[in-house]
């Protein structure tokens, strides 16, 4: 049986003895009940994991020693980028949540000229921040032991400026940007495959407006299509990724 996992964003040592932090604690402790001599497992997210075994439990607190590092990495050979527009909340968490089991490595919320949902600054730094906790629940499930990064979210034109500044040739030639169209010729298996770093451009329900694909392929992207059958926004991205995992990554 699999050992409930835990991120404890501190230093973890052999032979120390750490206090889990109060969210962990209070599911461990309500949820779980663990109890004294359980075994679990604990990361920080900076690769490798511990086992632990629970040597006290209070009302509100526990603690965990007899630690053991284990040197065990799930991250994909594919440095994933999705970048995705920003879609209603329950939506959203989905997204992130399938990412991260993806393997994605970074997650960029884009606002586009067709998003339903708009978000001031306040608004989308509190988005953000519950995105970042859905990344750390879902890694603790899926077994990554390095947190996958949650980029502010950035409005498509200012992103895609960005990304045609960074570009050289050398870095154009080691990354593969996708666009997904649903009237697009090409399919995934269409281009070349990815030496290492992969982005995936999604966008919203009403899909993205003539000017924003053109401005894509010109920062790069290459349009592909999934398919006969068009796909919700929400599951357009976990089924790329999905594929270019299967096809070029660690399935």
């Amino acid at each position: 049986m699999a050992l409930t996992r835990f991120y404890c964003p501190t230093d973890i040592e052999v032979g120390a003895n750490i206090r889990l932090p109060a969210a962990a604690a209070h599911h461990a402790l309500k949820a779980l009940r663990v109890q004294t001599g359980d075994r679990l497992v604990l990361f920080n997210g900076r690769g490798g994991e511990f086992t632990a075994t629970v040597t006290h439990c209070g009302k509100d607190a526990v603690v965990v020693g007899d630690l053991e590092f284990r040197a065990v990495e799930r991250e994909s050979p594919l440095a994933i980028t999705l970048a995705q527009a920003v879609l209603n909340a329950e939506k959203m968490d989905w997204v992130v949540q399938k990412a991260v089991e993806l393997g994605a490595a970074r997650i960029q919320p884009l606002t586009t000229s067709r998003s339903v949902v708009r978000l001031d600054a306040g608004r989308a730094a509190k988005r953000a921040l519950h995105w970042q906790n859905i990344v750390i629940a879902s890694c603790e499930q899926c077994g990554r032991n390095r947190l996958p990064e949650v980029a502010a979210v950035a409005a498509l034109p200012d992103w895609l400026g960005q990304l045609k500044d960074q570009a050289t040739r050398s870095a154009a030639a080691a990354e593969l940007r996708l666009l997904l169209l649903p009237d697009a010729e090409a399919s995934l298996r269409d281009p070349p495959p990815p030496d290492q770093k992969l982005t995936v451009l999604v966008g919203p329900e009403g899909g993205f407006s003539d000017d924003e694909a053109r401005a894509a392929a010109t920062a790069g992207f290459v349009p592909v299509s999934l398919g006969p059958r068009i796909l919700r926004t929400e599951t357009a991205g976990a089924a790329a990724l999905a594929a270019m995992q299967a096809l070029y990554g660690d399935w």
